[in-house]
């Protein structure tokens, strides 16, 4: 593999100056037009803050704006932070994506304001400001657009029982108000305008000419008051605006004329326009349904068949939630939170593919039961379906069906409503919306590195390399692209405050080809993750989900960080005592393809230590002759990933070799604890011995039981990965039913016919090892089973025989009752 060179760490190594005095922004200079360029003592680069080398006008022109997101559906008001504008201005314009332009203007404390746009993409939005009405557009930012369901529900106006909009019309609810709230303060003005919005996707299918677009319909009030609560009472729409059938609610300040697109304005939930179609709907809605049902189908039966390039859902629930690189959580059916899995009845957690299908850009969806066994379609309308338009969307965006959301609603979901939910004709659906088993789903490999710092290799070779520098952690390549993992090791402090012998993880970078590039490092004395995004301080106050360029990035909280490459390959990061712990995950098409201190991916855990030159260290080799292993695999300053953005790193890591000679850790093979610390020790421990190379390392209980929970953590990890044999889904016979739904090996189903019905067959079948059913399906023939006539006939007799005991046991007690009554006198 060929690692790239990174011009900026050349010009840093070029530009920083030695120690001494350090450099001052020079006023002859100016950041106009530079935002990311590094140019010694006038830098623009993000870097800049940090080591006091920033162009005097860095704030002026390289822009911070609060808030820094919104929902992609635009309209939210943001403003420049660190710059004031007191001079007359012709007019303020911002330009998004070079191609939006949207008026902004400048409030009374000399603040610059704009207003996000309506998008059809989520990510990093780079804009521009003009304060020359457009003549000139010096100052740079960017903007984050998120995926409308992963904004907080402050930000959106409110549909008031969501589900009864989406059927109002059917039976049941043909009649009374419909209502929707919001939060005035979002709106600072006196009266609003309500409009209705229609989503449309247009052209031919996967053609150049397919477009998406937004489109203002009519208003259901132009002067409202803006008291946060609006209700009506809804009419058929005229019949041109009844083609619609997605849409959204937005609210305006009514100044506004009627449909002015990138204005300040709140919007409801993407939902069904029940509600606004015409009388054919509501006079017989079943049967207008089930018409669009049938129109769906003959379309969707043109188009190209997307269910084969999905990737196979996981077999069963640990699984689908420790494939992190390649699998998520879907919002609306998650175990945590306590969804109600609405679309999945009968399923506790639902999981989808991050990334979309190379070519259709669709989706997989696998949802599984509270047992964790999978949950289908074949089985029960609450199974997982794949989506045609991947509800998260697909890069570039923009274009059908990669529109996030949108694309999945007018695909996938209206026609869910369409044939189950309005119209019994579910059956259709599913059968183009097949549920996906697991049959040829291969789980990750996972290797980890924690404490001190312990490394487990893919192929599962441990070791312990106390190194202090900057270590390749990983070099993979898998469908062309290039994957980089490196990892930054410093000495823990003793509770003496003196340097431990011993180090540990505090910075992880990585990078995927041409992607962004995410650091994960150790905030100076916190204990606290901080994130940085191509060399700048990420903040997730606002959204712990990020779609980036070539990943995703996730934040739970200020102690874990999931990234989620292009390839399927992902890292977790986490705080792990005065540490990181690092958890990477690789699919089987990185097979032989890796290198570095994770070592070599293929099974073989005797070439695990391989050297840069292709040199193989013996699997037993020694501590010394393993650190050794561990200092060859130092990055270079001409491929480090690393962000340099304090003297103290510069110092430290960049002006200095990037494997620190000087630096004599403890070796495995030293360790001394005393006879108190030893049993303390192997109280706290037991038989792990990571554990107490730590207690031994750092001279601190706390850091060796961090390590101890770490390690666990990887083996409960590593046992949800192991592969899972399945034998795919076993249908029931016709006019009968089976008994339980797992299909993984040892499991058995039995099989029962209905009433008047006989079984021809087996009346069990057992996954096998070898991932075949030991018995097909049988048949249910016509006519009483032998079992039944058996049961008849033996039933019969045990009733002929009861009745024979009972009349010789009344016979037996009335003679005993004759002579006992003769008895007495």
């Amino acid at each position: 593999m060929k690692l790239a060179l990174l011009p900026w760490v050349l010009l840093l190594l070029a530009t920083v100056p030695g120690p001494g005095p350090r450099p001052t922004a020079d006023a002859q200079h100016s950041c106009s037009l530079r935002c990311g360029d590094q140019n010694g003592t006038c830098s623009c680069h993000p870097t800049c803050l940090g080591l006091g080398s920033c162009c005097s006008d860095f704030r002026d022109f390289c822009l911070e704006v609060s808030p820094s997101s919104g929902s992609m559906m635009g309209g939210k008001d943001f403003v420049v932070r660190h710059f004031k504008w007191f001079q007359p201005t012709e007019g303020v314009i911002c330009r998004f994506k070079e191609s939006i332009q949207i008026l902004g203007y400048v409030d009374s404390l000399g603040q610059v304001h704009c207003v996000s746009p309506l998008l059809y993409e989520t990510g990093r939005i780079p804009f521009t400001i003009s304060m020359d009405n457009g003549r000139s557009f010096l100052r740079a930012g960017t903007w984050l657009a998120a995926h409308p369901n992963k904004v907080s529900q402050s930000e959106k106006s409110q549909l008031v029982n969501e589900t009864r909009w989406q059927y109002y019309g059917t039976p049941g609810t043909t009649t009374g108000n419909l209502s929707l709230t919001w939060d005035t303060t979002v709106l600072p003005t006196q009266t609003v305008a309500i409009e209705l919005w229609g989503y449309d996707e247009t052209g031919t299918p996967y053609s150049g000419n397919w477009t998406a677009k937004w489109s203002y319909l009519y208003s259901l009030a132009t002067n409202a008051p803006n008291s946060g609560f609006f209700t009506f009472t809804p009419k058929p729409a005229l019949a041109t605006h009844q083609r619609w059938r997605v849409g959204a609610l937005r609210i305006t300040s009514s100044r506004h004329y009627q449909g002015e697109k990138d204005v300040l304005a709140i919007w409801t939930n993407e939902h069904a326009l029940a509600w606004h179609l015409g009388d054919d709907f509501r006079n017989d809605s079943v049967s207008w349904a089930r018409a669009q049902c049938l129109d769906w189908e003959k379309v969707e039966d043109q188009l190209p068949d997307f269910l084969k390039e999905l990737p196979d859902c996981p077999c069963n629930l640990v699984q689908a939630r420790a494939d992190t690189g390649r699998f998520f959580t879907d919002y609306g059916c998650d175990t945590e939170q306590n969804n109600t899995c609405t679309y999945h009845p009968g399923a506790v957690h639902c999981v989808r593919s991050v990334q979309a299908s190379p070519r259709y850009a669709s989706g997989q969806q696998c949802c599984y039961r509270e047992d964790g066994s999978q949950l289908l379609t074949t089985d029960s309308i609450g199974g997982s379906t794949p989506d045609r338009g991947h509800d998260w969307g697909a890069p570039p965006y923009r274009t059908p069906p990669r529109v996030p959301t949108l694309s999945h609603w007018l695909y996938d979901v209206i026609s869910f409503y369409y044939c189950c939910l309005w119209a019994p004709e579910c059956s259709r659906y599913m059968r183009r919306r097949p549920s996906s088993d697991c049959r040829t789903y291969r789980p990750p490999r996972l290797a980890s590195v924690f404490g001190d710092p312990h490394f487990v290799t893919f192929d599962h070779t441990n070791f312990t390399f106390n190194g202090r520098g900057e270590y390749v952690l990983l070099e993979g390549e898998a469908d062309g692209k290039d994957l980089r993992v490196q990892a930054r090791a410093e000495p823990a402090t003793m509770n003496s405050g003196t340097r431990a012998r011993g180090t540990g993880l505090t910075a992880v970078v990585v990078q995927e080809d041409n992607s962004d590039v995410v650091e994960v490092r150790l905030a100076s004395g916190s204990g606290v993750l901080e994130v940085l995004l191509n060399s700048e301080v990420l903040s997730f106050a606002e959204q712990s989900w990020m779609d980036l360029k070539g990943l995703f990035l996730s934040a739970a909280g200020e102690e874990k960080v999931s990234i989620m490459l292009s390839s399927g390959a992902g890292l977790e990061v986490s705080v792990q005592g005065p540490f990181l712990s690092v958890a990477v995950l690789l699919p089987e098409k990185f097979q032989n393809h890796t290198r570095g201190l994770l070592g070599t991916l293929n099974n073989n855990p005797a070439d695990d230590f391989t050297l840069r030159s292709g040199q193989v260290l013996p699997p037993n080799a020694s501590a010394q002759e393993l650190f050794r292993f561990g200092a060859e695999w130092a990055v270079h300053n001409s491929s480090t990933l690393f962000t340099y953005d304090s003297w103290l790193l510069v110092d430290n890591f960049l002006y200095q070799p990037k494997h620190d000679p000087s630096f004599k850790p403890l070796l495995s093979n030293e360790i001394v604890l005393s006879p108190e610390q030893a049993e303390e020790v192997a109280k706290m421990c037991g038989d792990d011995h990571f554990c107490k190379f730590d207690v031994a390392a750092t001279g601190s209980l706390s850091v060796g039981n961090a390590t101890r929970v770490a390690h666990q953590t990887y083996r409960e990890r590593l046992q949800s990965l192991q592969p899972v044999v399945s034998c795919g889904w076993l249908a029931a016979p016709s006019n009968g039913h089976k008994e339980d739904f797992k299909y993984l090996m040892g499991s058995t189903i039995r099989f029962h016919c209905n009433s008047g019905y006989s079984l021809a067959g087996a009346e069990t079948s057992t996954c096998q090892a070898d991932g075949t059913w030991s018995a097909p399906t049988p048949q249910c023939q016509l006519g009483r089973s032998y079992t039944v006539l058996l049961s008849i006939v033996f039933g019969g007799l045990a009733v002929v025989t009861l009745v024979a005991v009972i009349y010789m046991l009344l016979r037996r007690s009335r003679k005993s009752n004759r002579t006992l009554w003769s008895s007495h006198p």
